[in-house]
């Protein structure tokens, strides 16, 4: 039986909420410093940072550290879990903002705890969905987004709320796993499904 979206998404946002409150616990996906550091995160560069966003690090891609952020942007992290993207870009901005948008009230809470210990006053945190950002249109220099794509089912919608809220000649930086084989018929259904 294939599962619905909305089932899906509880899947997912249950399965990271987890990941938020034990990070050291197994989870379905990687998670941590050393899966941070293991796509590509400099370890000078999070020994800077609080353990509490790298600890529950989840994402695909070291996209923070290569995406072309600016002195002064203003910078949409969507998907920023435990916060540690945002983090980054709040130190490459500097005098900008980042704005970090979560749907899990856990990964939040963790990111909100890391950017009040890093003294990280231009780094701020929102709990929404992906597909309905609250962000005015065509105000986002650039938007950060780190692995969501195949997690949300709303695909669609995201598209659409960047290219509403990033504004003309903005950019969006993004990495998302790719699978590279036809996925067995026991993988294409039900709760395993999260690449659908």
């Amino acid at each position: 039986m294939i599962e619905g979206p909305a089932t899906l998404r509880a899947s997912v946002h249950g399965a990271y909420s987890a990941a938020a409150l034990d990070p050291a616990a197994k989870h379905p996906f990687p998670v941590g410093r050393d899966f941070a550091e293991s796509v590509g995160y400099p370890t000078e560069l999070l020994s800077r940072l609080p353990n509490s966003a790298a600890a529950a690090f989840a994402g695909v891609s070291n996209v923070a550290v290569t995406a072309p952020v600016e002195e002064g942007m203003t910078i949409l992290d969507i998907g920023c879990g435990a916060g540690l993207d945002s983090l980054i870009a709040g130190r490459r901005v500097g005098a900008g903002r980042v704005i970090g948008i979560d749907f899990s009230a856990a990964m939040l809470a963790r990111a909100l705890e890391a950017a009040r210990d890093h003294g990280a006053a231009n780094v701020h945190f929102v709990q929404a969905s992906a597909e309905s950002l609250p962000c005015p249109d065509a105000s986002v220099d650039l938007a950060l987004v780190n692995g969501i794509f195949n997690l949300n089912p709303f695909r669609a919608a995201i598209f659409h709320e960047l290219a509403r809220v990033v504004k003309p000649g903005g950019r969006v930086a993004g990495a998302e796993l790719i699978v590279g084989d036809n996925l067995p018929e026991v993988l294409r259904q039900g709760s395993a499904n999260w690449f659908s």
